[in-house]
């Protein structure tokens, strides 16, 4: 006899209001790096659930707290906004998670024998969720990606045992900053529409999209000519292969209707550049 499990339907809503595709993409990025960096597999295991835990909290407080302005432009993909999942359920599993990201970037700095690392962890996690209130409508709005993308990196490279290179740090706030001009993009005029006027808004599509494709090409260069020693061959080779993501990712997104493939496009970058820090041998 077989038994199937299956989810509850107001589990999976819950898991599709943590914007599960951005949160995945930015936890594997931790693993791989973890890997990179010589991590030891429980401190790896420790940094990829802490990093997991705070896109969860990220996610959920951000539909918690947008469900309004999202219900008032009929987002049917926000189960906050439709009423499948309720604020109260999103805020409550929102703390939860950033609960257990506290906790858990605590254990896994004092098991890699360096207890001040997990503030690291803390700041990015506050930094990210300073967006979702009160950066978002702002001039700052990229302030939070940046800063969090760039402890991202450092979290890993501490707990590892190594010291953090500046070009690593400034690679990965770069990263965070192209991701979030790339990541308004497809909700622009929703968000213009309930008031939202963060810097891309300020710029509009298209120069949101030059923002983005400029700020991630400069980190392909910061991580291929940033180690110390002459660029690799690999690194030529991962740079033109972000070159053709990003042009691919521009020339789809300028297309209003598929233009939550420009931020896809930033996902894919984001893996070739850690590739690029993996078989580089940066991070050890």
């Amino acid at each position: 006899m077989r038994f199937q499990v299956r989810a509850r339907p107001s589990t999976v809503r819950l898991l599709q209001a943590s914007h599960p595709l951005p949160g995945a993409a930015v936890t594997v990025v931790a693993a791989l790096l973890s890997i990179g960096a010589g991590v030891r597999p429980l401190a790896a295991v420790g940094v990829t659930a802490t990093i997991a835990a705070s896109q969860f909290a990220v996610g959920w407080a951000n539909d918690a707290i947008d469900a309004p302005r999202d219900a008032r432009v009929g987002r049917s993909d926000k189960p906050v906004a439709t009423g499948a999942v309720t604020r109260r359920a999103a805020g409550t599993a929102a703390v939860v998670a950033a609960a257990a990201c506290l906790a858990l970037a605590v254990a896994t700095a004092a098991g890699a024998d360096r207890p001040w690392v997990f503030l690291v962890a803390w700041l990015g996690l506050g930094s990210a969720l300073s967006y979702d209130w009160p950066l978002k409508s702002t001039v700052l709005s990229p302030l939070p990606y940046a800063v969090s993308f760039a402890c991202l990196p450092a979290f890993v490279v501490l707990v590892a045992g190594h010291s953090v290179p500046a070009w690593l740090v400034l690679a990965g706030g770069l990263l965070g900053f192209g991701a979030h001009f790339a990541n308004v993009v497809p909700d622009m005029a929703d968000d213009e529409a309930t008031g939202v006027r963060g810097l891309p808004h300020r710029l509009g599509a298209d120069g949101a999209l030059a923002v983005s494709a400029g700020a991630l090409l400069a980190v392909t260069a910061l991580l291929i000519f940033g180690p110390p020693g002459p660029p690799r061959a690999f690194g030529a080779a991962a740079g033109a292969v972000a070159v053709v993501v990003l042009l691919l990712g521009a020339f789809v997104g300028r297309r209003s209707a598929a233009r939550h493939w420009a931020f896809r496009g930033v996902i894919g970058v984001a893996l070739v550049d850690v590739a690029l820090l993996i078989a580089g041998g940066a991070l050890q």
